[in-house]
C-alpha cells in the first residue's frame, strides 16, 4: 500500500512540475554585415530563412528577430544579433537535426555575400511572470 502511495505521489508531482520546467530555446548569433549590406536587406534575408526553415521537421513553430544596436558600449565585431525562438528544445533538437542541406541552410549560403554570423549562444528562456 505505501508503495503505490508514494507511486501517485511521484507521478502528481511530476505533473505538476512539468509546466514550471517548460522552457523555449533560444539559440543567438553575433553578426557582421557586409559594408554594402542595408537594415532592409538584411531583414528580407532573414525572413527568406524563417520561410525556408518553418518548411523543416521541427521548424513550423520557429520565430526569428533581428537585433540592430542602437546605442552602443562596446559590441566588439557585432553589426546585428539574429535570434530564433523555438517553443521547446524537443523542436530545436528535430530542426537542428535536420539542418544539413535543408533549405534554410541554402539560404545560409545565399545571405553570406550580406551577412556573417560566425558566433552563437543556444540559451534556455524562461518567460517571468
Amino acid at each position: 500500500m505505501k508503495i503505490v502511495i508514494r507511486l501517485m505521489l511521484v507521478c502528481m508531482l511530476v505533473i505538476a512540475a512539468a509546466p514550471a520546467y517548460a522552457a523555449e530555446a533560444t539559440q543567438m548569433w553575433r553578426c557582421e554585415l557586409d559594408d554594402d549590406a542595408t537594415e532592409a536587406a538584411v531583414q528580407a534575408g532573414a525572413a527568406k530563412w524563417l520561410k525556408a526553415a518553418k518548411t523543416m521537421k521541427g521548424g513550423e513553430n520557429l520565430k526569428a528577430y533581428v537585433y540592430f544596436p542602437i546605442a552602443v558600449n562596446a559590441t566588439g565585431e557585432m553589426d546585428a544579433m539574429f535570434v530564433v525562438v523555438a517553443p521547446t528544445f524537443e523542436e530545436w533538437g528535430r530542426f537542428w537535426d535536420s539542418y544539413d542541406g535543408s533549405a534554410a541552410a541554402k539560404v545560409d549560403k545565399e545571405n553570406e555575400k550580406l551577412v556573417v554570423c560566425p558566433d552563437s549562444v543556444l540559451w534556455e528562456s524562461i518567460t517571468v511572470k
